[in-house]
């Protein structure tokens, strides 16, 4: 039986708490329509002008680590006020995760296509371990945590991917 999904808070729910804008992704978790998908285009979009401010690599993942921890928090705080620990608006699990594969993909565009698709697939059928993360542990580090876990699988994914493609050519 599908359960019936929360509907998205208002816009106005963003600016309760600084929690809340950063778990609603800046408020692409907003989206009436597959919020998860925009909250990982929202990554996809701002990861280059982020990128271009942390060029040097070590400095990049410090930030995305920091983020990471800012998620468990901001997570847990949002899944509380809206009264479901990983509500569909919730967001910041899919864009800190979708960063790190990003920073670990070519630069191509097909490339990153393929980052995306292939992200997207493992968080909605979360495959072991993230699947316990997700019913499991009911707090910002599970939501967080089932989503780092689709990001390594996405990377592991691509990885085997560009072994063969290099093979081939």
């Amino acid at each position: 039986m599908i359960k019936p999904k929360s509907p998205a808070p208002p816009l106005s729910f963003l600016l309760r708490h600084p929690a809340h804008l950063v778990a609603c992704g800046f408020g692409s978790g907003l989206s009436p329509f597959a919020p998860g998908t925009a909250g990982t285009l929202f990554a996809w979009a701002t990861y280059p002008l982020l990128r271009g401010m942390f060029p040097d690599e070590t400095a990049f993942a410090v930030l995305l680590l920091l983020c990471f921890a800012l998620g468990v928090t901001a997570c847990q705080i949002t899944g509380r006020a809206l009264g479901v620990t990983d509500h569909g608006s919730i967001v910041w699990d899919e864009i800190v995760p979708f960063w790190a594969v990003l920073m670990l993909t070519p630069e191509e565009w097909y490339w990153q296509l393929a980052a995306f698709l292939w992200f997207r697939f493992y968080d909605i059928i979360k495959p072991s371990p993230a699947d316990y993360f997700d019913k499991q542990v009911k707090n910002g580090f599970g939501v967080m945590m089932d989503d780092a876990i689709a990001a390594a699988y996405t990377v592991l994914t691509l990885a085997l991917f560009k072994v063969i493609v290099d093979r081939l050519t």
